[in-house]
């Protein structure tokens, strides 16, 4: 598969024109995606005529930065008159009136976008099987899951239906499947790009980044969807640095931290040796390893799932059947509510003392068919991990139970992030690896969401302290499925992890 860059060294020099590289990423989405199911939805017409416009520009050599990115897009970010569903029945019919910022951007520096991308309902899950689209599969093996929740993104890019996508990581969304689908997966840091247009799912966590082929591609789709937003109050106003430049011109040492935490119990005996091995190709090449800790990882995972479902319970409180999204038929629910009515009512006549009080009561607490609809719109619109998530954020936020469980989450959260600040003054990245296993088998985990959530176990740290995050195909497993190696650099240090994801690349050729 050919990288973004020298696809744009063919379009300048007119070896290649646009609408004949749209027509192959077409033939190949329809001929893969039956079985892949990593898109969604796309307009052959639409896209030929996005790539019949641009190539205008191209002749008249006034193109853009992005021309001859080809961009599979995650069905949880805006593009106005496509459809929004975020991979839910609650939001099946729903159009997006708008773009994000992000797509903005893209459509300005002239990428061109070819589809919505599979992904797990409201962007909760690590497998991509949470989706009313049904799963998306993985490239390398259709019986292996690629990551979640951004898996029909990464799936694209690997399987050729696209150069670059878009995803978005909330606790390690784009990094796990980038590793599991073996191509490259960045996570800015919080407030580096903007979110607006990205459907919330917990708002302290979520980030929009690219998948790619190459690091140069992550690097050169960063460098332009980064920036201030007036739209999103929590974007930064911090330089967006030449990210390709700093790739590309890349000759300074190289201090990466290893911090014995993500090395421990749980790993992959074969990942562990393959990112070792790798560490040592570094280390001969000028890198310096040094050993760090960080102590309070071990309640990573804890932390995230109190305070992401914290967040989404609140977020996701607006789907209600009545503003927008599914709404249950109403006619039924009278019905329903007015057989129930009179069925208590016709115990009334007939029971006598406490019977009688216990019937009275019931009638008494019978739904309002507004409280109903609401009820039985969420119990239809959305799915069993959504609901799970749903009911864990509103009890650890219940009274009785907010300072046991979300307010000492924060306290925990800030701890973290202090364990990141205080390694980044000794090193410039930390490694570890992305995933602890390869991608596993369809419908493995799907009973077990504790061991579904240990998936993410490398990643949602990053997130709880608000860093960047890349994972970069580091090798080709015994079993023949892709081996990711993560990198995590501080703050609005994108440049340093982007550096160390191209050095894995440069040393495994």
């Amino acid at each position: 598969m050919k990288n973004l860059l020298s696809i744009q060294e063919q379009l300048k020099s007119g070896e290649l024109e646009l609408p004949e590289l749209a027509s192959t990423y077409l033939e190949t989405i329809k001929s893969k995606n039956p079985e892949i199911n990593a898109i969604v939805h796309f307009d052959e017409d639409s896209v030929l005529k996005q790539a019949s416009d641009i190539q205008k520009k191209i002749d008249s050599g006034k193109s853009g930065n992005l021309v001859g990115a080809v961009v599979g897009v995650k069905d949880v970010i805006s593009e106005k008159g496509k459809k929004l569903t975020c991979s839910s029945k609650m939001l099946n019919n729903f159009e997006s009136v708008y773009d994000a910022t992000v797509i903005e951007k893209l459509k300005r520096e002239d990428a061109l976008l070819i589809g919505r991308c599979n992904m797990d309902e409201f962007a909760m899950g690590s497998s991509n099987e949470n989706s009313y689209h049904g799963p998306a599969k993985n490239p390398h093996d259709t019986s292996k899951v690629p990551g979640g929740s951004s898996g029909g993104s990464a799936a694209a890019v690997a399987a050729g239906m696209c150069n670059v996508s878009l995803g978005s990581d909330t606790g390690g969304s784009i990094r796990q499947p980038a590793s599991y689908c073996g191509v490259v997966g960045l996570k800015p840091t919080y407030s580096r790009v903007s979110r607006h247009g990205l459907v919330a799912f917990a708002s302290s966590f979520d980030c929009i980044g690219p998948f790619s082929n190459s690091v140069e591609d992550a690097a050169l789709m960063l460098q332009n969807i980064a920036g201030k937003d007036p739209m999103d109050n929590s974007s930064a106003d911090v330089k967006v640095e030449n990210y390709l430049d700093a790739v590309q011109n890349d000759s300074g040492k190289l201090k990466i931290g290893v911090p014995k935490e993500y090395f421990g119990d749980g790993l992959d005996d074969e990942i562990r040796t393959m990112i070792e091995d790798r560490l040592k190709g570094l280390e001969s090449e000028g890198a310096e390893l040094v050993p760090i800790n960080l102590p309070h990882t071990k309640y990573g995972i804890a932390t995230y799932y109190i305070l992401a479902t914290a967040e989404a319970s609140s977020n996701l409180a607006r789907y209600d059947g009545v503003r927008y999204g599914h709404r249950a038929d109403f006619k039924t629910i009278e019905e329903e509510l007015g057989k129930e009515k009179e069925a208590i009512e016709k115990e009334i006549k007939i029971a006598v003392g406490a019977d009688k009080e216990e019937a009275l009561e019931r009638l008494t607490k019978l739904d309002s068919p507004l409280s109903r609809l609401y009820k039985k719109s969420r119990t239809e619109g959305f799915g069993s991990e959504v609901k799970r998530r749903i009911m864990l954020g509103t009890y650890v936020l219940s009274a009785g139970y907010y300072d046991a469980y979300y307010a000492k989450a924060q306290k925990v959260r800030r701890l973290i992030k202090q364990d990141f600040e205080t390694a980044f003054e000794k090193v410039d990245v930390i490694v570890s690896p992305t995933a602890p296993t390869t991608a596993f088998d369809l419908g493995s985990n799907q009973d077990d969401p504790v061991q579904m959530y240990l998936n993410d176990i490398y990643t949602t740290t990053a997130n709880l302290a608000g860093i960047c995050g890349i994972s970069v195909p580091a090798g080709v497993h015994s079993n023949g499925l892709p081996v990711g190696v993560q990198f995590l650099g501080n703050s609005f240090r994108e440049s340093e992890i982007l550096r160390a994801g191209r050095r894995i690349e440069r040393l495994i050729g």
